[in-house]
């Protein structure tokens, strides 16, 4: 090859490779979602799952859409759209409620009185008990659980005052969607209602239902407090809510980006553990002390536990989560 066929070679080769550089550092976009605004503990968990992807992935940019107030729907659709895995929603956080299609065991992840109190609840998550179960979510659904938020401890927010299990009896109640939550629920006494979680407000106002049950932050950035003020502790769950990204999603991402997205998963998880378990009991005294709603002590609670244990423990073997249930309950807090 003379000097001008090597030549020509070598440009012919550079144009080629060109676009290919182009295109390696052309930003990555990923679009996630949530149903609250900035001030959410939940949309606060995804800026730092943002701000740490960015930290540790340093090949080129990546640009975060996030939509929030529920602007592309609910958690549910959130879900369906990353199983879809067609870049509408990349990345967001969802009740394991929400799996239910496609892992039967996933509601029992957030399952009411599951955990004994918030130290046993951070033994379960360090243990990575659950993993069973978002091994069967990512092969079902194409959905990731790369981090677990949450910490809030549920309590049911009412238009009545009530105290203990006899008054609690025939109350009006919505619950989440997976059957879990309903058999407890009915166990307890209660007449349990799926609704949307956006008509749970105007539902209360209604008389349609009388109550819900929800964490601090909910029940703050809800404004339940204005047609339910009676907050019954029963501390009936700690919230789990993991933070979940669409497997097809990553598979076309570069390997280094894929690593910097399940590490920031981790860490962000860990950060809105921290920052709503924290974060809970400062809410519900600043809503108390500023009129809103009232903490009504539940004198029952050893009682409707009582009530709803052989239901978890038929459920559990039900779903297949028998050896999860059995771990969960032997660790000594």
């Amino acid at each position: 090859m003379n000097r001008r066929q090597l030549l020509g070679a070598t440009l012919a080769a550079a144009g080629l490779a060109a676009p290919a550089v182009a295109r390696a550092q052309q930003a990555i976009t990923l679009n996630g979602a949530v149903q609250f605004n900035d001030e959410h503990v939940f949309t606060r968990a995804l800026v730092r799952f943002e701000e740490l992807v960015k930290r540790y992935y340093t090949a080129g940019p990546v640009n975060f859409v996030l939509h929030k107030n529920s602007s592309l729907g609910l958690e549910k659709q959130y879900f369906e759209y990353m199983s879809a895995g067609r870049g509408a929603v990349d990345y967001g956080i969802v009740s394991p409620a929400h799996m239910s299609t496609f892992s039967r065991a996933a509601p029992f992840v957030d399952a009411p009185f599951l955990f004994r109190d918030l130290k046993h609840w951070n033994q379960v998550l360090d243990q990575n008990i659950f993993a069973p179960v978002a091994d069967e979510v990512e092969r079902r659904a194409r959905v990731m659980l790369i981090g677990y938020a949450g910490g809030g401890v549920r309590n049911i927010f009412a238009n009545r005052r009530i105290t203990n299990m006899a008054e609690l009896r025939g109350l009006k109640v919505r619950v989440q969607g997976a059957p879990i939550w309903s058999r407890t629920f009915q166990a307890a006494g209660m007449a349990p209602s799926v609704i949307a979680y956006n008509e749970v407000y105007n539902g209360i106002q209604n008389n349609v239902i009388e109550a819900g049950e929800n964490e601090a932050a909910g029940v703050e950035a809800m404004r339940f407090f204005e047609v339910a003020p009676n907050l019954i502790m029963t501390e009936h769950a700690i919230t789990i809510r993991p933070i979940c990204f669409s497997s097809q999603t990553l598979s076309r991402l570069p390997p280094a980006l894929q690593e910097a997205v399940k590490r920031a998963g981790r860490e962000a998880g860990a950060f809105g553990r921290e920052a709503e378990s924290s974060e809970d009991g400062q809410k519900l005294a600043a809503l108390e002390s500023a009129g809103r709603l009232r903490r009504i002590p539940f004198t029952d609670r050893a009682a409707l536990k009582r009530a709803v244990d052989p239901v978890m423990e038929a459920y559990a073997k039900e779903v297949g989560a028998e050896s999860i249930f059995t771990r969960i309950n032997g660790l000594t807090s």
